[in-house]
């Protein structure tokens, strides 16, 4: 593994234009959260679901500045623990910040898998409802299923992975639109609609109304998320300081205007009591209200299961990267840097991070109080918030950094300050988060710290002085 570019080595084709920069933006950030999430949002604050990912989305914009200005800075693969290694220049802060955006990719990907097995549920009409533990055993086996079949097609290569999320980034934007122009049409023919639940605004468990917003946004905000890993396709994107900053705020105005749109139609259509109830499939309800002739309740969970798989298989193939690259900079144990002789696949590091997801997976379905998919999901958004946290620092810290030339994207400074600020809340016990998301967060970068001290062991055995993140644009590379 290569510590550091040299000029006699190739560099990376530019080859995304604005047209596929921001297709991958887009299908980045849609999925998942908006096909899982809008019921449990609904539940917390009422008709007004749509309040939370509009505050979602202000709060993931104004990071997003922050992030123009260091990748058109510094346009170089690698994303937050760049800019934590530039901005601080402390190997195991580096470490821990790469180590989180792994395990917030294993997070989102538990998610997935999740709502995969339950919207597989929802399509083939089987129900457990009888008998609970058997609805529980069959959606956690599944659940482990789907995530063995995501890691099969990492393990067979990049291209296979690149290939299929094209068909499966399709998938998923066909889906939403369904839904915004089956309920538009069905608002503007007659179809019974109430838009005065849309600002209804109702509580739960006694929240006061603040608590009850920056609660729901803050499991919102795992919709919103995605944008982040465009900027580790900063040195294949052709001029990245000219387009990168209307094509990343391009795309996630589009997302916000979906979301939006989605959860005001949901709220119109369907009293918010069944919203709520409806965990497993929101948006179905929303299709059989708006139509209530057609099979929307049979295509629609297919589609989301697509959805999420697209959700799962992006998180997965970073998280794998990000551990192998992690092994091949001796901050973890080398074994994770093996790659598979034929596939030339780091088939140690995706191995490893598919245990950690089986183990979420079990741990969710077995000991947790709440709904298991807005859990992972918010342990989702707790971890990445706190990167963002950091990334609004960094840009500030990185002002010192006067670059030859300028040019770069510059953000008013007020935004760092707003964003971190915002990120900061959204991280504490205040913003009224369940106390299980804490455990899983805290159990995974326990892990993390654990294999950090194991590998610093291996390497004074092994003679190895001085490891750590030397060169952070080298922990995403392919074998």
């Amino acid at each position: 593994m290569p510590q550091s570019a040299t000029a006699g080595e190739p560099q990376l084709k530019r080859v995304m234009g604005p047209g596929l920069l921001l297709l991958f933006v887009v299908g980045d950030i849609l999925g998942t959260g908006v096909y899982a999430l809008t019921g449990q949002v609904a539940k917390e604050v009422g008709g007004a679901a749509w309040l939370p990912f509009l505050a979602a989305f202000v709060i993931a914009t104004i990071t997003a500045f922050s992030y123009l200005e260091l990748v058109t800075k510094y346009p170089q693969a690698a994303g937050a623990a760049l800019y934590a290694h530039k901005a601080f220049g402390v190997h195991f802060v580096t470490f821990l910040v790469a180590f989180i955006v792994m395990c917030s990719g294993i997070t989102s990907a538990s998610t997935a898998s999740r709502f995969f097995a339950i919207s597989f549920f929802d399509a083939v009409k089987i129900n457990f409802d009888h008998v609970f533990s058997w609805q529980r055993l069959g959606t956690v086996a599944l659940a482990l299923l789907f995530m063995t079949l995501i890691a099969t097609v990492n393990l067979r290569g990049v291209s296979e992975s690149v290939k299929l999320n094209v068909v499966l980034t399709f998938v998923e934007i066909t889906g939403l639109v369904i839904v915004i122009v089956v309920g538009l049409w069905a608002i503007f023919s007659g179809v019974e609609v109430d838009f005065a639940r849309v600002v209804a605004f109702e509580t739960a468990d006694d929240k006061n109304a603040f608590l009850a917003v920056t609660a729901a946004t803050s499991l919102a905000f795992f919709a919103m998320v995605g944008f982040e890993d465009s900027v580790n396709m900063a040195e294949e994107t052709k001029d990245p300081v000219r387009i990168f900053p209307r094509v990343l705020l391009t795309g996630l105005g589009i997302a916000g205007v979906v979301y939006v749109v989605v959860a005001v139609i949901a709220v119109a259509l369907v009293p918010v009591g069944d919203l709520a109830e409806a965990d497993s499939s929101p948006l179905v309800k929303v299709m059989k209200a708006a139509a209530p002739g057609l099979p929307f309740d049979n295509i629609l969970p297919v589609i989301s299961m697509f959805a999420v798989s697209n959700t799962a298989l992006i998180n997965m193939l970073m998280a794998s990267r990000l551990i192998y690259g992690m092994a091949r900079q001796h901050v973890l144990p080398p074994v994770l840097g093996v790659v598979h002789p034929k596939r030339h696949t780091p088939w140690v590091a995706i191995l490893f991070t598919t245990l950690i997801a089986f183990g979420l997976i079990v741990y969710v379905s077995a000991f947790a109080s709440g709904d298991t998919v807005s859990i992972l999901g918010g342990t989702t958004s707790l971890l990445l918030l706190a990167v963002f946290a950091m990334v609004n620092v960094a840009v500030l810290v990185l002002r010192r950094d006067v670059r030859k030339g300028g040019g770069h994207f510059k953000t008013p400074t007020a935004l760092p300050v707003i964003g971190f600020i915002a990120s900061l809340y959204l991280v504490l016990p205040t913003s009224g988060r369940p106390l299980e998301q804490y455990v899983l967060a805290l159990a995974l970068v326990a892990t993390g710290i654990v294999l950090f001290v194991v590998t610093m062991v291996i390497n004074r055995q092994l003679g190895i002085r001085g490891a750590g993140i030397t060169d952070p644009t080298h922990l995403g590379d392919s074998p």
